[in-house]
C-alpha cells in the first residue's frame, strides 16, 4: 500500500460518530483512532445534556479537528445516520463509515474495509462491509452470523478471510453511498435497537451481500456491563430498561415484515421469551426491566415507533 493510494482511500471516507451521554475519555480514544483513516468525521450529538461535554465539543469544532452536528432532541441512531448520509452525499464522498461512541478502530480498519469492498463488489453486489470485533471489557471476540434454526452459525474466521453473513452491527460498517441510493437508508422509527438488523435484512432481501473483513479490527462495547453466567463460555450483555423497552419492541415491529427472514423470526421468538424471564426474574432492576420489556412487546404488537413514550 503507497502513501498515495492509502490517501486516496481515506479521502473517499465519510465517518460519522453518534453520541449519547458519551464517556469522554471512550470518545476521544475513538475519535483519535479513525480521524486519521477517513477524509472527514462528524460527530452528531443526540441532545447531550453534560456541561463538561458541551465545552468539549465547542473546543474540538473551533479546532476544526472534526464537524459536529447538535440534535436540539435525541432523534435516535438511525435517523442520525440518515443526516450523516446526506451530509455524505453533499460533500461528494463515495462511502460511509458507521462507528458508536465507544468504537476504538485498529490503525488500518479504514483502509482494509475500503480494499476488502472494492474487490468483493467487483464479483456481486455488496451492500456493506465491517470489521471484526472484540469486546474491550474481557478481549471477548465476536463472531460474523450466518442465520440458521433452531441455533445461528458463529463464524470467526482467519486472517484473509471474508465471511458472507446475514446481518453486519452499525458500528464498523462501512457502506458505498451509492448502495444507500438504491436500498435506502435506516429505518428512523426504530430510533435504536435493530436498526442494522433491519437494515442488512432489507439489503440482502434486494440481492446485495454483507461481508465480515477478518483482517479489520475494532476494540467495541454492547451493553451496559457483562455479567458472567454459570455454564456459558462467554459473560451476558446486561442493558437497562429503556434499552430492554426499543429490543422487545423492535423485534415485534421486525416480525411482520415481509424482507425479514422467517428463518430469523422462528428462532427468535423463544429468544424474546428468554430474555423476557432472564431478566425479570434474575437482573436487577427486575420490576423495572419486566414493565420496559412488556410495554415494548405491547407496542411492537401496536406497530408503534419512534422514541420510547416518557
Amino acid at each position: 500500500m503507497t502513501a498515495e493510494s492509502a490517501a486516496l482511500r481515506r479521502q473517499d471516507v465519510y465517518a460519522v460518530v453518534v453520541t449519547y451521554r458519551p464517556e469522554l475519555p471512550l470518545l476521544e480514544e475513538a475519535i483519535d483512532a479513525v480521524l486519521p483513516q477517513v477524509g472527514r468525521l462528524l460527530v452528531f450529538d443526540n441532545a447531550t445534556a453534560d456541561p463538561q461535554y458541551t465545552a468539549w465539543l465547542g473546543q474540538a469544532e473551533a479546532r476544526g479537528r472534526f464537524e459536529v452536528l447538535r440534535s436540539p432532541a435525541n432523534v435516535g441512531l438511525g435517523a442520525a445516520i440518515n443526516q450523516a448520509w446526506q451530509r455524505a452525499r453533499a460533500g461528494g464522498f463515495r462511502h460511509l463509515l458507521l462507528l458508536d461512541q465507544d468504537s476504538v478502530a485498529d490503525p488500518a480498519m479504514v483502509a482494509t474495509l475500503h480494499d476488502a469492498l472494492a474487490r468483493l463488489r467487483r464479483e456481486r453486489p455488496v451492500a456493506a462491509v465491517g470489521p471484526a470485533f472484540h469486546d474491550a471489557r474481557d478481549g471477548s471476540a465476536a463472531p460474523f452470523v450466518r442465520i440458521g434454526f433452531p441455533l445461528n452459525r458463529k463464524l470467526h474466521g482467519a486472517p484473509g478471510q471474508c465471511i458472507e453473513c446475514d446481518f453486519l452491527i452499525t458500528s464498523g460498517s462501512l457502506l458505498p453511498l451509492d448502495v444507500l441510493e438504491r436500498i435506502g437508508g435506516m429505518d428512523a422509527g426504530l430510533f435504536i435497537d435493530n436498526v442494522d438488523l433491519e437494515w442488512s435484512f432489507r439489503a440482502r432481501s434486494r440481492g446485495h451481500a454483507l461481508y465480515g473483513v477478518c483482517d479489520a479490527g475494532m476494540c467495541h462495547r454492547i451493553g451496559d456491563r457483562l455479567r458472567p453466567v454459570p455454564g456459558l463460555r462467554n459473560p451476558v450483555q446486561i442493558h437497562g430498561p429503556v434499552r430492554l423497552y426499543y429490543m422487545m419492541r423492535n423485534r415485534v415491529l421486525l416480525y411482520r415484515r415481509a424482507h425479514v427472514p422467517r428463518t430469523w423470526v422462528a428462532q427468535d421468538v423463544p429468544r424474546l421469551l428468554l430474555k423476557l424471564a432472564g431478566m425479570g426474574l434474575f437482573v436487577s432492576p427486575r420490576l423495572a426491566n419486566l414493565r420496559a420489556m412488556l410495554r415494548g412487546i405491547a407496542h411492537g404488537i401496536a406497530g408503534r415507533d419512534g422514541p420510547m413514550p416518557g
